[in-house]
């Protein structure tokens, strides 16, 4: 069955975790004891009504601020298809938290009040898709019953966020008026709203098309471990086991080992311990070569006419994640998937307003959530695609050698 991973993003109050709450209620993707604890845990239970939001506000902070903390992550399927949901904070303070939640998102949710209309968070989380390329945009506009469903106030915020859309290149934008909390628009069209001809969420997230990279991109494939028993049953054994993140990849293929620069041939494939002849994008498989060559953790083997970037410096956008402030010649970690390599942050070019798409040239400091244009170097040669055309293979982040914190999330270029 087919899997769309989406995040909802928007503004303190804008009723994300109440829209996801909703969709896993009426989908009936609640087992019945949660229902129960739900019940029991809902402030408004005197009054029969259950609080959705408790589903995926899970931590203590987040249940007593009645505020999104961290991202959570929900899981449900439908006929139809499998989700996977990640719920993003909406303070600016927690954006950083936002940024990763959406670094594999199919789709985003940017939910908007409909009281308020376009605010600095919609901008913010809309520019953050944009750099993100995520390809499909929702704009829930939501609350649209404290407004008495006005098709003239749905229609106005819609020119508002087309101008952002066109300013942002945002391609794929659908629009949808809604109220999370009385469930209108969410599972089906509701008559609240007569004035409106598309479809209801459930039903556009279900037909939305997601290219999952299986044949349109270039193979990559990156090892995650050296399989060598060197026992007696499986004395010459050894196999790269890893996961396919593009492409595909044949038996008899001629792939190229990186950053060796080694060529061999892919002699078997293994696929959940059975042989194969072709394996694809998405598949966890064990590869076997025909010559013994030099090959470790974080390798890549790509094919000898999709080769990628293969560099020691490169420039990266960056979101800093850490307190501390980042400063020219930091030393860090850089990993990459299974490949980790130490790390120089050799000039910041610019700091990136994320309200209005700034740059800043050479900042005095980078602090938490800042979003920076950085030139680093590596001690070994990095194999990676830029983000813009792969972004399986074009992201990595930063770790701080001494504390072990991730400190940023690069977009490779």
């Amino acid at each position: 069955m087919d899997l769309l991973r989406f995040i909802t993003a928007g503004s303190v109050d804008d009723g994300k975790s109440t829209l996801i709450g909703r969709l896993l209620y009426d989908s009936k993707s609640i087992l019945v004891d949660q229902l129960e604890t739900l019940k029991k845990q809902s402030k408004n239970a005197v009054h029969s009504d259950i609080d959705l939001a408790l589903l995926t506000d899970g931590l203590r902070a987040e249940r007593e601020q009645g505020i999104t903390i961290d991202v959570a992550y929900k899981y449900f399927n439908t006929p139809k298809r499998k989700f996977i949901i990640a719920d993003a904070p909406g303070h600016i303070q927690y954006t950083r938290n936002m940024i990763t939640g959406a670094s594999n998102a199919d789709c985003i949710i940017i939910l908007v009040d409909a009281r308020n209309g376009v605010v600095e968070q919609t901008k913010r989380h809309s520019i953050i898709a944009s750099l993100l390329r995520i390809p499909h945009v929702i704009v829930a506009i939501n609350k649209m019953d404290m407004v008495d469903n006005d098709k003239v106030v749905f229609d106005a915020i819609v020119e508002q966020y087309k101008a952002l859309a066109k300013e942002l290149k945002l391609e794929d934008v659908y629009y949808i008026p809604m109220s999370a909390l009385k469930g209108d628009n969410i599972i089906t069209t509701s008559p609240e709203f007569p004035w409106y001809k598309g479809e209801a969420l459930l039903p556009y997230l279900e037909s939305l098309e997601v290219s999952h990279g299986y044949t349109e991109t270039p193979a990559r494939f990156q090892v995650q471990y050296v399989i060598r028993p060197q026992s007696e049953a499986l004395h010459d054994y050894r196999g790269y086991a890893g996961r396919i993140s593009n492409g595909f990849y044949r038996v008899g293929d001629v792939v190229r080992a990186l950053p060796s620069n080694l060529s061999s041939t892919i002699s078997a494939i293994e696929v959940n311990g059975k042989q194969v002849e072709k394996a694809f994008a998405g598949q966890s498989v064990v590869l076997h070569l025909a010559d013994d060559i030099d090959i470790s953790r974080g390798d890549a083997f790509v094919k000898l006419n999709e080769l990628p970037k293969l560099e020691q410096e490169f420039d990266a956008l960056m979101c800093w994640m850490d307190a501390k402030e980042l400063q020219e010649g930091s030393r860090y970690l850089l990993q990459q998937g299974s490949r980790r390599v130490k790390a120089i942050v050799k000039e910041i070019a610019y700091k990136l307003d994320v309200n209005t798409l700034a740059q800043q040239p050479s900042p005095a400091s980078v602090a938490l959530n800042d979003v920076v244009k950085v030139r680093i170097k590596t001690a070994e040669p990095l194999a990676y695609d830029a983000y813009a055309e792969l972004p399986s293979t074009g992201t990595a982040i930063l770790i701080d050698q001494t504390s072990n914190i991730t400190a940023g999330a690069l977009m490779l270029q």
